[in-house]
């Protein structure tokens, strides 16, 4: 199944490639995947978005070959370390940096496959010592990470940053792929998603034209920017490959939660079989429904959904709320209004009372 859905999703490219955004530090993550393996990589992932990550390569039928960073970051820790804990990926980081916990220590000429697909790295040190660029096989896309942003580039103050270092990275190792290839930052706070070696090299407004070195090493020592809010925190978790300091128990220990790319906790028929006698299970179908030939999970607890809301007081508030509907939209939506009324311990029931019929579980008729 998950080769099909890989290639489909991939919209007949040999390339399957999607880019995701955290608003909070305006941060691209990356993931890049051969269809006709299933093999993937992600590009700079977001520890607090880890979950989000996890479940579009899940969802995809996807093996997650590696998680990559493009230099250990000042505004964001990484999501490394969790996706390592959860699919067994190796980390991948510039040697240079030192982190631990890194399993692909890389350095210049580099590569990174993934099925038949392949980054190469390339060193573009200047923002800090240790920035990689990966340029997909055939040269079409580059990951730039802070060395270049869109009409703009990485702050050279700190973590062994040197402007002198970054004109060259920029010129040498990213200007000098071709004209057509689509740049991918690692960060953008104006709303820009993508850019080109053509452009910046024309239009970029630090060392793109008619700019000379002495010009771009002018400017970049009078930027004068702030303190990057969350360095003390940053720093030290990336020199761990976003490792927690304590691994403390999940909010959802109550059973083995899995997040949907669509941001919904969800909880396969299996485990709701298993533990029915300490679960409330809320079937959200119409009345009709609910009567009629589809049939039923015994035991299980009838409010429909629009008459959810106005009933919440019918709900047991001493043990886990799993809810149901035929398909899992319906109770989907439900799942969100009970987590939004300030219940902890919900989630859907995956794939509905069709697929808890698919997997061999019984339903009652009415009598």
């Amino acid at each position: 199944m998950g080769p099909s859905i890989a290639s489909d999703a991939a919209g007949a490219s040999s390339l399957l490639f999607r880019q995701m955004w955290d608003s909070g530090t305006g941060t691209f993550t990356y993931l890049l995947a051969d269809p006709s393996a299933s093999e993937a990589v992600l590009i700079d992932p977001v520890f607090e978005r880890h979950s989000r990550d996890l479940a579009l390569v899940n969802e995809l039928g996807l093996h997650l070959v590696a998680s990559i960073d493009t230099h250990v970051h000042a505004d964001h820790v990484t999501g490394s370390w969790c996706l390592h804990a959860a699919t067994g990926c190796s980390i991948a980081l510039a040697a240079v940096a030192g982190a631990d916990f890194v399993s692909q220590p890389l350095a210049h000429g580099d590569s990174i496959a993934f099925g038949s697909r392949s980054l190469s790295v390339r060193a573009t040190p200047g923002h800090t010592e240790g920035c990689l660029t990966y340029v997909l096989d055939d040269a079409s896309m580059a990951f730039t990470g802070d060395a270049l942003l869109i009409r703009g580039c990485g702050r050279c103050d700190f973590q062994q940053g040197s402007a002198e270092a970054l004109w060259h990275s920029i010129h040498q190792q990213i200007l000098s792929l071709p004209q057509h290839c689509l740049l991918y930052p690692g960060h953008d706070y104006e709303g820009r998603s993508v850019t080109s070696v053509a452009e910046e090299a024309r239009f970029n407004p630090r060392f793109g034209g008619a700019a000379r070195q002495q010009d771009f090493i002018g400017t970049m020592a009078n930027l004068q920017l702030p303190h990057p809010r969350r360095i003390d925190v940053a720093l030290p978790g990336n020199l761990r490959s976003g490792r927690p300091l304590e691994e403390s128990e999940s909010k959802s220990d109550w059973a083995p939660l899995q997040r949907s790319y669509a941001g919904l906790d969800e909880i396969t028929p299996d485990w709701v079989a298993g533990h029915l006698d300490a679960i409330t299970l809320l079937d959200v179908r119409s009345n009709e429904e609910w009567l009629g030939p589809d049939g039923r999970v015994a035991g299980s607890l009838h409010l429909p959904l629009p008459d959810l809301m106005q009933s919440l007081e019918m709900l047991p508030r001493d043990r886990p709320v799993v809810v149901a509907c035929y398909a899992g939209s319906r109770s989907a939506l439900a799942t969100q209004q009970l987590q939004r009324n300030g219940l902890k311990q919900v989630a859907n029931l995956r794939g509905g009372l069709q697929r808890w019929a698919d997997e061999g579980y019984p339903l009652e008729l009415p009598q």
